[in-house]
């Protein structure tokens, strides 16, 4: 079976094939370093590493592309409202960033280009635009002429009279045309900036991906990704900077969003009291696989109504599957075994996820129910593969069901020394001592399996 992605450029899904066989480019907008990452900001994050595991099991070589915005009229507020410099502020958040996509199972892309390095291409690729007549200088400012591009649109397919309403620029007596964009704008004394043939000044916000993109993959490349929002104008315009600048088309191939995420079926708003942060998930004790398994539980397209009780359910799921690998021990890391087909075809079908997990469970409904050992071990084994390729149940089992995914509880050395010294009791068969260290440790959260072949297993919660 082939992979189809569904393209929001053509509003289709078609199996996908590289410019370059046996090579795909994928660029991904990263974050703009002001602030901690919400949940909605994480959901590109899970997503785009999915796409970019299921890509390199299937073509020899990946180049995955995520920029680091650090310049940016969010991240000047943040300084000045923080009373700190800029550069602290984006090293700090930008820090904070890895360390959450760390925590949610992500895999670091091959190339992590900071804008404010590349600002003497994105000047360079603003002076070709004006030589082709697709900006002008305009009091300090360089714009876009978006009448110069006549395809200008097709990614969004908005009308004219929605391109302008919704390009998010000032109006301002200086441009030719109201859908016209900032490419350079000047800065005053106090601001970050750059000198340029227009003055001293910084990049708009687009054309700081179309320069990172161009750098690393070439003016045209396979895989565009990014949230929804991001169609327009963002996306938009780095299609016209990038095809105006370099006289080639396609920019990107193939161009894939994910959807929205709403919290108790709100958009996310701190007014409502349902704005959380990754760090705040994380810190409340909530696994980062869990996180990741809730924002894969539903197909990447579609809106996410992203809950703690569907937080819950992700653990729950987790401890059935992490007990379904201690049921077999010794084949939970089977490097081996075979993805199996049925989770491979999901993942193949447009990255549909919620059917690949409904795969996972029925293999481990397939260990539980196992009579025969070496089944059991075998089912184990091709459970681990698909959690695997969905970036899950990379922990040994132990490790799970002894962090259990919770921060609270006493600790692991404290809960093995009662359960030796439970070993003790009935070994003189002090039951009534037994049962008492039992109790003392449920009442703590921590449940324990007695077994005849081993010694006694246990896990939080």
């Amino acid at each position: 079976m082939s992979l189809t992605l569904f393209n929001t450029l053509t509003r289709s899904k078609t199996p996908f094939e590289p410019l370059v066989p046996d090579t795909v480019g994928l660029y991904v907008c990263g974050p703009t370093v002001y602030d901690f990452a919400h949940i909605g900001n994480a959901r590109p994050v899970v997503v785009f590493d999915l796409l970019y595991r299921v890509l390199r099991r299937r073509f020899g070589t990946v180049v995955y592309v995520r920029n680091i915005t650090d310049i940016d009229d969010k991240i000047i507020a943040a300084a000045i409202a923080n009373g700190e410099p800029i550069a602290a502020l984006t090293a700090r958040t930008e820090a904070a960033f890895h360390r959450d996509t760390a925590a949610l199972g992500a895999l670091d892309p091959d190339h992590e280009p900071r804008a404010t390095v590349f600002v003497p291409a994105m000047v360079a690729m603003i002076e070709r635009l004006i030589a082709f007549g697709h900006a002008y200088p305009a009091e300090g400012h360089v714009l876009f002429h978006v009448p110069s591009m006549a395809d200008y649109g097709r990614l969004s397919r908005r009308s004219r009279d929605e391109l302008v309403a919704g390009a998010r620029v000032e109006v301002a007596p200086f441009k030719r045309d109201p859908a016209d964009f900032v490419l350079w704008k000047p800065s005053a004394a106090d601001q970050p900036g750059w000198d340029s043939p227009w003055g001293y000044g910084r990049p708009g916000w687009h054309i700081e991906c179309s320069a990172m993109a161009s750098h690393h993959l070439g003016p045209t490349f396979d895989i565009h990704g990014g949230g929804l929002d991001l169609i327009f104008p963002h996306h938009e315009n780095e299609i016209a900077q990038s095809q105006c600048a370099h006289r080639t088309a396609p920019f990107a191939r193939y161009w894939l969003h994910n959807g929205f995420v709403t919290v108790d079926g709100e958009k996310m708003s701190k007014s409502l009291g349902n704005f959380f942060t990754v760090r705040q998930l994380l810190d409340e004790g909530w696994p980062g696989e869990a996180i990741r398994l809730t924002l894969l539980s539903a197909h990447y397209r579609q809106p996410l109504d992203f809950t703690r009780s569907a937080l819950a359910q992700a653990r729950t799921t987790l401890e059935r599957w992490y007990g379904a690998l201690r049921a077999a021990p010794g084949k939970e890391g089977d490097a081996a075994a075979a993805l199996p087909d049925n989770v491979a075809a999901a993942l193949d079908d447009d990255l549909n996820t919620p059917l690949a997990i409904r795969h996972l469970h029925a293999l481990a409904s397939e260990v539980h129910k196992a009579d025969d050992p070496a089944a059991a071990a075998a089912a184990a084994a091709r459970l681990a593969a698909g959690g695997h390729a969905l970036g899950l149940l990379g922990q040994a089992p132990d490790a799970w069901a002894t962090a259990g995914g919770a921060a609270d509880g006493p600790p692991a050395d404290e809960v093995a020394a009662l359960i030796a010294e439970r070993a003790a009791a009935r070994a003189r068969r002090d039951f009534a001592a037994a049962d008492r260290i039992r109790d003392e440790l449920a009442a703590q959260g921590i449940a324990l399996e007695d077994r005849r072949d081993g010694p006694t297993l246990w896990r939080r919660g």
